[in-house]
């Protein structure tokens, strides 16, 4: 295991999602995150199918940062339940893992 995850995060607003990126980047909670600005979301809530467009935001960090993460998002995202997902990263190349990990806090 290389200590590192990838964190997916969604959101209607593409603006709002990369400002609370740059927050988490600047607050060295994530090294990086690389966002995808028009996806398309299907799911069920409040009893009904909905199709609505999103954006998505790919944050590069440390596994034992996550529930900050989470912590965060629940506080300031707009979304009453935001999706926040950590996928663990089993191998990558070693210099990019040192390089998150000395990107972030510790």
């Amino acid at each position: 295991m290389t200590g590192i995850c990838e964190v997916v995060i969604t959101a209607a607003d593409p603006e709002w999602l990369a400002e609370f990126t740059r927050r988490l980047v600047a607050d060295r909670l994530a090294a990086c995150g690389q966002q995808v600005t028009a996806i398309r979301s299907i799911y069920r809530w409040d009893g009904e199918v909905q199709d609505e467009p999103e954006a998505r935001v790919a944050l590069h960090t440390r596994l034992d940062l996550v529930d900050q993460i989470i912590e965060r998002a629940n506080a300031e995202h707009p979304y009453e339940v935001p999706c926040v997902l950590a996928l663990p990263v089993v191998a990558a190349n070693p210099a990019y893992v040192a390089w998150v990990r000395e990107e972030t806090q510790g």
